[in-house]
């Protein structure tokens, strides 16, 4: 949620804060802003709406500083309006300031900066932080360097919650601080020049050179110089990271929507996690990891966390380790996991999956975990996120920026990676050698698999179009595809905004079969083989009750029985939650843009959610 950019340099700020706001429009915003240090003093310049409207304001082209900051808010504190978008100044306008995150004392905070004579414009809880700057800034009577830095050091000390904050100073126009506590935020280094933003890919165009905050440090930076200091204001060394994506990922390169461009990106985001991490006769590596046949033989449970799209890509991996590894693996949802104590200790392995690394619930579990004496791992697609640099270890997907909020290519290539970690796992302990030769094998074809899948499109578009107005869907699989029945109902929940329920296919005469009338839609996916025939007769008693089905199928079946087919390469079973997702997140798209929806920005949403 929220976006956050920034630019000290030589060149004409606001060009390139807008320009980053754009990009970070994905992750879900309602108002947006910027603030720049003009020669006679801070401008601000903001409305709610899309970004696009800030190119409308009055004065925004005679904008000539050179420093700035910005801001996509997603409302929280007070309603979507212009009052309470982002950035927000103190009541002598000598700081301005943007913030993602929530401040859980604010009203604390509020009521003592009112005692104190301070007066508030807006509904949010982030116009405390400007007037608590200026308070503790106004109360230092030593007038140097570090006067700006110190007064945001102790605004910060009294703020409770999360925050990633920007604050520029009218008295240090040279000037701009940074900070950061349970929310994202990274400094890119150029040439004269630094940019800030709390996700990469809006600042990827200008630098792959970037500097990760951790909790409570902070950030002074210059045109040419960014000095390092931690929550005490102790000086502290920090090297770059290099990012390795490729700029043009963040652009849709001539498709039409960011998510259909992701949909086609799926063979190289599952070659990429791949990697170099076996072959067919040789043994699954992670350098990153060192565990041992004593300390797996040893776990009583592993528990997979996660949120959303995530947690059903955790379902596929619990079938794989389970099945592989002999270990009893439990997905729970994170938002739920850390308050009912759960029962975890030093033999748990705790794995959390989490695409952006910043998901506020998936790290405050895996913190618990690491309370409680567990072994944590994190799954993400951003090196230096807040989970992977929280977790005893990490792996990556590498699926490259994904910008649609509806999670595709994410999906996919976190299903293939801990199904890749579940192999490491049993050939450390020495199961299942046979199966494990088959299924690498199956895991090298797998791409060229997809492929072929994408080009089923035409005809899962021809069925969108007979469907899209209707009002509840269903998604039914058994074993391995109920998992991917879930997800698929999410993606369609998620941008066509139809109602859609999943269930497994051998529940419905316990209840969902009431649901079923004349006309309505039920879609199937049957890939496995023992459970197939089966799932075929639940079918029949939705069709006998007048439904439309859309069967999803690598199996022999007798096709004329369903409304439509679509025949996807057959793979192993392990896997074929990758096959199978993809005429499903077709068919949420195409029903999506027959309704005529923004299937890149979906309402109420947001790509990363970095609060409770």
């Amino acid at each position: 949620m929220c976006g956050i950019v920034g630019y000290i340099g030589t060149k004409k700020a606001s060009p390139i804060l807008i320009n980053g706001l754009i990009r970070l429009e994905y992750r879900g915003y309602d108002s947006a802003g910027i603030s720049t240090i003009e020669k006679n003093g801070l401008s601000i310049m903001k409305d709610k709406g899309r970004v696009k409207n800030l190119y409308h304001l009055k004065g925004i082209d005679n904008l000539t500083g050179t420093i700035g900051i910005a801001h996509t808010r997603w409302a929280t504190h007070g309603k979507p309006s212009q009052e309470n978008s982002h950035p927000h100044m103190d009541n002598s306008k000598t700081f301005s300031v943007v913030h993602n995150g929530i401040i859980e004392n604010f009203n604390e905070l509020r009521n003592f900066l009112t005692q104190n004579g301070y007066t508030f414009y807006s509904q949010t809880d982030t116009e405390v932080i400007p007037n608590l700057v200026h308070y503790y800034y106004h109360k230092d009577e030593k007038l140097d360097e570090l006067k700006f830095l110190r007064a945001v050091q102790k605004a910060c000390n009294d703020l409770k919650g999360s925050f990633a904050i920007e604050i520029i100073c009218k008295d240090y126009p040279d000037n701009m601080i940074v900070t950061r506590k349970d929310s994202p935020l990274v400094i890119g280094k150029g040439e004269n020049e630094n940019y800030i933003s709390s996700d990469i890919p809006a600042i990827l165009s200008f630098t792959r050179n970037f500097y990760l905050l951790n909790d409570l440090e902070l950030a002074i930076l210059s045109r040419d110089t960014i000095n390092f200091y931690d929550k005490d204001l102790n000086p502290i060394a920090k090297d770059t990271q290099t990012i390795e994506w490729n700029a043009k990922s963040s652009e849709k390169d001539g498709y039409e929507d960011f998510m259909l461009k992701e949909i086609n990106e799926q063979p190289t985001a599952i070659r990429e996690t791949i990697g170099a991490k076996f072959n067919e006769t040789t043994k699954c590596e992670f350098d990153e990891l060192n565990y041992t046949k004593e300390y797996l033989s040893n776990l009583n449970k592993i528990y997979i966390v996660a949120c959303g799209t995530a947690m059903h890509a955790g379902l596929v991996g619990k079938n794989a380790i389970e099945k592989l590894c002999h270990i009893t693996t439990e997905v729970d949802v994170a938002s739920e996991f850390r308050y009912r104590d759960p029962l975890v200790d030093e033999k748990t392995l705790c794995i959390f999956i989490s695409q952006s690394g910043e998901t506020a619930d998936t790290i405050a579990a895996l913190k618990l975990c690491k309370q409680k004496g567990a072994k944590t791992l994190a799954i993400s697609n951003v090196i230096g996120s807040s989970i992977t640099r929280e977790a005893d270890d990490s792996i990556y997907t590498h699926a490259g920026p994904e910008i649609a909020v509806a999670s595709t290519k994410a999906y996919t290539s976190q299903v293939m990676l801990i199904t890749i970690l579940a192999i490491y796992f049993a050939e450390i302990l020495e199961i299942n050698n046979n199966i494990l030769t088959t299924l690498k094998r199956d895991i090298l074809e797998l791409p060229k698999k997809i492929e072929e899948t994408l080009k089923l499109s035409e005809s899962i578009q021809d069925f969108s179009k007979k469907v899209y107005q209707e009002k509840d869907i269903f998604f039914l699989g058994r074993g391995i595809d109920e998992t991917v029945a879930k997800e698929g109902s999410l993606k369609l929940k998620e941008i066509s905004y139809i109602h859609s329920e999943s269930y497994p296919a051998g529940e419905l005469k316990h209840g969902p079969i009431a649901l079923i009338e004349n006309d309505i839609t039920v879609v199937s996916i049957m890939t496995d083989k023992n459970l197939v025939e089966k799932t075929v007769s639940n079918i029949q008693e939705v069709i006998t009750r007048g439904a439309k089905t859309l069967v999803i199928t690598n199996q022999d079946v007798d096709e004329n029985m369903f409304d439509m087919t679509i025949k996807i390469p057959d793979t192993n079973s392990f896997i074929s939650p990758i096959l199978s997702i993809i005429p499903l997140q077709l068919f949420a798209y195409y029903i999506s843009k027959e309704k005529g929806l923004d299937v890149d920005k979906p309402r109420n949403l947001a790509k990363s959610v970095t609060v409770e």
